[in-house]
């Protein structure tokens, strides 16, 4: 059953979709440069390169108290850090992290960055 729903899952799809005349020229140019096989070569790159660079972040539900010590362990391992790459990286709201940032800062406990 499960070697089924892999093989299912790697199965290549077919998706359809307009493009300006000009989009198509640009992108057959690239293709008549020698950069790309052909015109399906090229959307293929360019959805994985978008893929790449969009990552999407799931937020953990988190008690206040346990976030609060997770992100001044976090500012303690790197000391110079923004409350954005905070919350990325520990997967909590921006808004969260940075309440918890003020807090800590006006309980002398973290050091802002200037």
């Amino acid at each position: 059953m499960a070697s089924k729903s892999l093989a299912i899952k790697n199965l290549a799809r077919t998706v359809g979709t307009k493009m300006t005349a000009t989009e198509f020229e640009k992108m057959q140019a690239l293709v008549d440069a020698g950069l790309y096989l052909n015109v399906s070569d090229f959307i293929r790159d360019a959805v994985r390169e978008k893929l790449g660079s969009i990552e999407i972040i799931k937020l953990r539900d988190v008690d206040y108290k346990i976030a609060k010590k997770e992100v001044l362990a976090y500012f303690e391992k790197f000391r110079e850090a923004y409350p954005d790459e905070a919350a990325n990286d520990l997967s909590l709201s921006l808004e969260m992290v940075a309440k918890i940032t003020s807090e800590l800062i006006k309980e002398k406990r973290l050091e802002a960055i200037n």
